[in-house]
């Protein structure tokens, strides 16, 4: 088997290219393995896919965050003789947060030696996502995050708060129309949040009971609210208490669902923003294999 890691500079909030560079070559030295360091957007899915059509079995290690994961589980989709993981270094670290001890990740070692299952992805037109994918206020937010991670101070949740600050000044409110389990919603929306994992956004734990297993997607249409109302709700949503708001959010199961926004708007795919006026979601055919350190839990 060999093994393939595959380094974000630009994750997180500094380049930990050589810190990580040395660990691989002083705990690898008995494996088949090779570094590559992407250059620009797009070169892990690439990397990822060079690899999986090889036809050899590889382990693949995405060194970075959230965004560098979804690179890579795009790249590895559908193909059996590929598994992924990620060893966190980004600044949310969202997707591993579904597992019983997030901070397994961090330690190479317990990589080394793991364990694996299979997770969805989500399909969303001509993308792939492995974590969640929102549309509305929390599209913006969720792609502006990238702007304010670099500060110093912001980083995490903090950075996503500040970005919540300056969105939900721009307005907290568009026009959408929603089609989903047999019924259709067409009014104004402040987002839809669709999830195959559980936690995003530096640490928001949008739907506690997601599943990335279970072949359905949990979906959250959140009406419109007021600026004013926003302070109030958003504690009890960061916090996977949506249940309390059922005046505001509902909550749905299903495999597949579309959204039309009359002009293009903000698509956030793990943190990866696309520009979309007709947005088909569904369940993705493809399926990844994914590793995780041995005896943890979901």
């Amino acid at each position: 088997m060999k093994h393939l890691f595959l380094i974000n500079p630009a994750a997180g909030s500094r380049d930990r290219t050589l810190e990580c560079s040395r660990e691989i070559a002083k705990l690898c030295k008995s494996l088949d393995y090779r570094v590559e360091i992407s250059q620009r957007p797009g070169d892990c899915a690439r990397l990822a896919r060079e690899a999986a059509q090889s036809g050899e079995e590889y382990r693949i290690y995405a060194c970075g965050g959230d965004g560098t994961l979804n690179e890579v589980a795009a790249g590895a989709a559908g193909y059996d003789n590929v598994a992924i993981t990620v060893w966190v270094g980004g600044s949310g670290n969202d997707f591993v947060r579904v597992f019983s001890e997030p901070g397994a990740f961090q330690h190479l070692p317990r990589l080394l030696d793991a364990e694996e299952t299979r997770f969805d992805l989500i399909r969303c037109n001509d993308a792939l996502a492995l974590n969640i994918c929102s549309v509305g206020l929390d599209a913006r937010i969720g792609t502006d995050v990238a702007s304010y991670k670099r500060l110093p101070l912001l980083q995490g949740f903090w950075a996503y708060a500040a970005s919540a600050v300056v969105n939900v000044v721009r307005g907290v409110s568009q026009p959408l129309k929603v089609t989903l389990c047999g019924e259709t919603r067409d009014e104004e929306m402040t987002m839809v949040c669709v999830c195959n994992g559980r936690y995003y956004g530096g640490g928001f734990y949008a739907v506690p009971e997601a599943d990335p297993r279970d072949g359905i997607l949990d979906v959250l249409l959140v009406k419109k609210v007021t600026r004013a109302q926003v302070p109030g709700l958003i504690g009890k949503y960061k916090a996977g208490r949506y249940k309390e708001l059922p005046e505001y959010i509902t909550h749905y199961r299903t495999d597949h669902l579309e959204i039309h926004s009359p002009t293009p708007t903000a698509v956030n795919l793990d943190g990866e923003l696309k520009m979309e006026t007709d947005i088909h979601m569904a369940v993705a055919k493809e399926k990844v294999r994914f590793f995780y350190p041995k005896g943890l839990t979901w």
